[in-house]
């Protein structure tokens, strides 16, 4: 049997980790994460990390994986995700790969060519310009410098932004240059699900899940990392809010609710982002319909 990979893939919060532990564990095998969040040992309740019973029940690989020191790129989870794979298939046939960070998934799939390593007196540059100025400013600074990205990138997402400007001030060239021309070809066969719900289901979803986040301790968990709120990963959303919270900039209640607007647009760029790739197959979040498709 050729060695496969079975991608999950959606919005946030549409249920994707209870299916992949389900169809990891009926498989007998071990998922990778395709999280640009998860990763990062000093985020959990915000970041909403499968729970630890999950956690034992089947191995992840790039959960915990980092720290919010690192600064982590796609080229960079491809090479950690090919790693894991080529572990997985010395005693599987077939492994998971689950999440909602849509350039991790095509780097794995596709491949990028590497990105010269930026300075670090630019990225801290542009993210104190970002801090002082807003998103006006890093949405100009794309527009003029970086036109491509500004047309096609995620023009939503400061992380991705900020990575998109300073890469184009560093190395003179888009971001999305470096994206492989040509396809690399993977020695194993990949097979892609996408899950989705009615979009109201999906956002009542959210909103719930945002609450049951403030309940579980998010506040406390943003309030322990507010000594390194200028760093690149914690720009992002359900921190960034309760850290203007934390400033005095809003109220909690304005800040709640921006987390649960601001998800619920991510959740919809999610799918236009995944709805483009014709080779993703759709389903509803349930394990039961998704083993009825997979032909192994």
């Amino acid at each position: 049997m050729p060695k496969t990979c079975i991608i999950i893939s959606g919005p946030t919060a549409v249920g994707k980790t209870s299916v992949a532990v389900e169809l990891a564990s009926h498989l007998d095998t071990e998922i990778i994460s395709a999280d640009s969040r998860q990763c990062y040992k000093e985020l959990n309740i915000g970041v909403a990390k499968p729970e630890e019973v999950d956690l034992q029940k089947v191995k992840h690989h790039f959960i915990s994986s980092h720290s919010i020191h690192e600064s982590i790129t796609a080229v960079e989870f491809e090479k950690y995700a090919l790693n894991a794979i080529e572990t997985i298939f010395e005693n599987n046939d077939v492994a998971v790969l689950v999440g909602g960070t849509g350039l991790y998934i095509k780097a794995f799939c596709s491949g990028f060519d590497p990105i010269p390593p930026v300075a670090a007196e630019i990225r801290n540059s542009i993210i104190q310009q970002y801090e002082l100025l807003g998103m006006d400013w890093l949405t100009e600074s794309l527009i003029q410098k970086d036109t491509d990205f500004a047309k096609t990138g995620e023009m939503k997402n400061p992380q991705r932004m900020m990575r998109a400007l300073e890469v184009i001030e560093s190395t003179g060239k888009s971001i999305l240059s470096f994206q492989s021309q040509q396809k690399k070809i993977r020695n194993f066969n990949i097979v892609k699900f996408g899950l989705e719900l009615p979009r109201q289901e999906l956002y009542d979803r959210i909103n719930l899940r945002v609450d049951l986040m403030m309940e579980s301790g998010l506040l406390k968990e943003v309030e322990s990392l507010l000594p390194h709120h200028k760093l690149n990963a914690l720009q992002t959303v359900g921190y960034k809010e309760l850290f203007d919270f934390v400033n005095g900039h809003k109220t909690l209640d304005e800040a709640v609710n921006l987390i649960k607007q601001n998800s619920r647009h991510y959740a919809k760029r999610q799918m236009t982002w995944f709805k483009k790739d014709e080779s993703i197959s759709w389903i509803e979040p349930d394990v039961k319909t998704l083993l009825s498709k997979i032909q192994l």
